[in-house]
């Protein structure tokens, strides 16, 4: 049969075989068939397309059963395929696959039980009044310690979108709070309230729908430091924090797409330099100029405390018999023998460890950037050992 395409071309031929040329002629110019063109060139040829024929396909198997599954439907929409199946084998005979109940639920359950679709209710903020966070995962990048998983922390003042981010190799409890800290010194204050997801760095742990949340220790002394409430948004609702969920998407395509980076710090510099561009635009929404509405939401914002809040965990460590401690990979040296065998505490802040504390007494700090792994030492220090 000839597609359409082959018989509107054909038919642009019928006045030359009006005009007296061959069916044989036209045969070689188009290069159809001689009988294909006499069908179609034919003067009681219908003037429409050709058509396949429609095949009688057997009735499905699931035929007999559709009535009986609807009604089961419209008394209840949630009812599942799995019930539904096991109850047609067990008590009409119906001897086929779950399969082909699925395959008609498909079809039938929209049908009858159509889902209104959701609204979403738009909500505004007063300046300074909200703050949103959320993490973005941008994959294996370079960094300056090598290929390692990068993330990046986004905070939106929710009046302006007027937005920060900062890229980071962690997203353990000091990592984050101190991407607080530098958003709140890019910003120049605090807001009053942030926005979060149900993370585990705020959130102590899940509970049920209208439950108080609890929320974690540190996030709660981090709060009351620098003065904001912490909310966090209801399970499996991204759209309560839509403004900072579509920043993190906007940074991943104008800053990271396409670019190679050896470090964090270059990917943090390529977003303070497009920070700019981004800021001269009219936001589509609140349709200002986000830098001019953010002068009005940075106005409002809280000063900042005089201290910074100094976020740390403590993990607790056996000093071993050849005097090293391990944490984070990286074996340590106690160079007091008689640490050996006891347990001792290390407790790293946003740039430093502190270690190992025994009875709350400072044995040493290091810097947690110069982590280096220790494979092994000089004999010469047991010697110094044994004779003390």
């Amino acid at each position: 049969m000839l597609s359409q395409e082959r018989w509107m071309n054909l038919r642009h031929f019928r006045k030359l075989k009006d005009s007296g040329a061959s069916l044989a002629a036209i045969a070689r110019e188009t290069g159809c068939d001689y009988r294909t063109v006499k069908k179609y060139l034919d003067e009681s040829a219908t003037a429409l397309p050709p058509t396949r024929a429609k095949v009688a396909h057997p009735p499905q198997v699931i035929e007999p059963f559709k009535e009986l599954i609807d009604e089961w439907l419209r008394k209840e929409p949630l009812l599942m395929g799995t019930v539904i199946h096991e109850r047609l084998v067990a008590d009409y005979g119906f001897a086929h696959s779950y399969q082909r109940v699925k395959m008609y639920l498909a079809q039938a359950r929209p049908r009858i039980c159509p889902v209104a679709p959701e609204l979403h209710r738009r909500f505004e903020v007063l300046p300074g009044s909200q703050a949103q966070v959320d993490w973005g995962d941008e994959g294996v990048r370079m960094t300056g310690h090598g290929l390692a998983k990068v993330y990046s922390f986004h905070m939106t003042l929710s009046h302006s979108r007027d937005p920060f981010t900062c890229f980071v190799t962690s997203q353990d409890l000091v990592t984050f709070w101190e991407c607080h800290r530098r958003a709140f010194e890019h910003f120049g204050g605090v807001p009053g309230s942030i926005l979060y997801d149900r993370t585990k760095t705020v959130v102590r742990r899940h509970v049920g729908p209208g439950l108080e949340v609890p929320l974690h220790p540190e996030a709660l002394a981090f709060a009351s430091h620098y003065g904001f409430s912490i909310h966090v948004a209801a399970a499996y609702r991204p759209q309560t924090k839509g403004r900072v969920e579509r920043q993190v998407s906007i940074v991943r395509e104008h800053v990271l797409r396409g670019r190679d980076f050896n470090s964090v710090k270059e990917m943090d510099q390529a977003f303070l330099d497009w920070l700019p561009l981004r800021r001269a635009q009219v936001h589509r929404t609140h349709g200002e100029v986000i830098s001019v509405r953010a002068e009005r939401d940075r106005a409002a914002l809280s000063p900042l405390p005089a201290t910074h809040y100094r976020v740390s965990e403590r993990y607790l460590r056996r000093v071993a018999k050849d005097c090293l401690i391990s944490f984070e990979g990286s074996a340590w040296v106690v160079d007091e023998s008689h640490w050996a065998g006891l347990p001792t505490g290390t407790t790293p802040a946003s740039s430093e460890v502190t270690r190992p504390i025994k009875e709350e007494q400072l044995m040493a700090s290091r810097s947690r950037n110069a982590l280096t792994v220790v494979h092994h030492r000089d004999l010469a220090f047991y010697d110094r050992v044994g004779a003390a």
